[in-house]
């Protein structure tokens, strides 16, 4: 017994030593932020005792009770009925030949799934959150699988893009692999504190890239940036919870205002950003993975509603779904919820297939094509 218990303390030893070894080293857990980075975050107005803090205080799953997290494991052990549609999602195909136009003027949208939305607007390529990965994760067995196996183009073929926005770090937003493969076809990169880092481990010029505080603005040849805030988190491994900052992002060219939210729960901050920047053309705006559990750092379906209308927003468009099953709902729960939402507040709902590329100026797309899934 003292041998076995030998050689399963020493096992546990080496797996231990070993995860630490990957995590410190693995180039996919990013880095951590230095020199004049770390020295804007220090000063930031949002880092407040050693990380990033909300504007609101924001329980998180971690300070609920013991057996409320055990109860919640369970759960995603033993898996939700319909959390994984049992069919791909209808997709539209789309070529490298589609690209090859300069953008013309006003705002086309294309939705790759989650929160990754190809925008053009006014001559611009625009990429926000670009994860185009198979699983949100570190590595490449573990972790929720994207719903469709393929993109609707493969990422070599996709055009030049002037720029690629991050809303923050975490793995269903910010993928190693992707931006590997996006580094040389973008100009540039805009991003919240801390997150500049990451990228420059990649491979990323430290000069394509330019970090935000909220409320702070940019300029990109025609293009107003403004990094605004969200309530959520952030980290990609187990000592950087808070480390770098999360945002939203407002976009104005040309007459055209659009908002793209990252991921956030709901708070005052739709209101103010509303009041300072809107309406909005377009809001973007997360709508799935929710649970009570976490209810401060991703909204519910009527809550993304309520954020459009506080936004003054004209077309609404939900991201954070129809990709990976990160939550314990149905798949089709967010927008089968957001639907009656919209419908009680009379709002205008647009509902693209993924790959669908769709103009703001034209008839939007809103055909149920969910419920032909099953």
């Amino acid at each position: 017994m003292k041998k076995f218990m030998y050689i399963l303390l020493s096992l546990l030893a080496l797996v231990t030593i070993g995860g630490m070894l990957f995590m410190a080293f693995a180039p996919q857990f990013g880095a951590a932020a230095h020199g004049q980075s770390l020295e804007r975050i220090q000063n930031s107005k949002q880092y407040r005792d050693g990380k990033f803090q909300n504007l609101s205080p924001t329980p998180m799953m971690d300070d609920s009770p013991f057996l409320d997290k055990v109860k919640i494991f369970a759960k995603f052990l033993g898996g939700t009925e319909g959390a994984t549609p049992l069919e791909e999602l209808p997709m539209v195909t789309l070529r490298k030949e589609d690209f090859a136009a300069t953008p013309a003027a006003g705002v086309r949208v294309t939705w790759f799934g989650h929160s990754a939305v190809l925008l053009e607007i006014n001559g611009k390529r625009v990429f926000a959150d670009p994860m185009l990965g198979q699983r949100a994760s570190p590595v490449s067995f573990i972790g929720s699988k994207r719903f469709n196996e393929k993109l609707p183009i493969a990422i070599e073929d996709l055009p030049p893009l002037d720029v690629v926005l991050l809303s923050h770090d975490h793995y269903d937003h910010l993928d190693h692999g992707s931006i590997l493969k996006l580094k040389a076809k973008t100009k540039h990169f805009f991003v919240p504190l801390g997150v500049a880092a990451h990228l420059v481990k990649w491979g990323v010029e430290a000069s394509k890239i330019t970090e935000l505080d909220w409320w702070e603005t940019a300029e990109y040849e025609g293009l107003f940036l403004a990094a605004t805030p969200a309530r959520h988190f952030s980290g990609r491994g187990l000592r950087d919870r808070d480390k770098t900052l999360w945002c939203s992002w407002v976009l104005k060219s040309g007459g055209h205002s659009i908002y793209f939210g990252g991921d956030s729960g709901y708070d005052t901050h739709f209101k103010q950003i509303g009041e300072k920047y809107g309406p909005f053309d377009l809001t973007m705006l997360e709508c799935g993975q929710y649970n009570e559990a976490w209810k401060y750092i991703h909204m519910m379906p009527e809550q993304t509603a309520q954020a459009h209308l506080d936004l003054k927003g004209k077309v609404l468009m939900s991201t954070h779904w129809g990709a990976f099953s990160l939550a314990l709902h149905h798949w089709k729960d967010p927008i089968q919820r957001l639907s009656e939402a919209v419908r009680q507040h009379n709002i205008q709902l647009a509902t693209p297939l993924i790959g669908q590329r769709w103009s703001l100026q034209a008839e939007l797309p809103q055909k149920q094509w969910w419920k032909d899934v099953e």
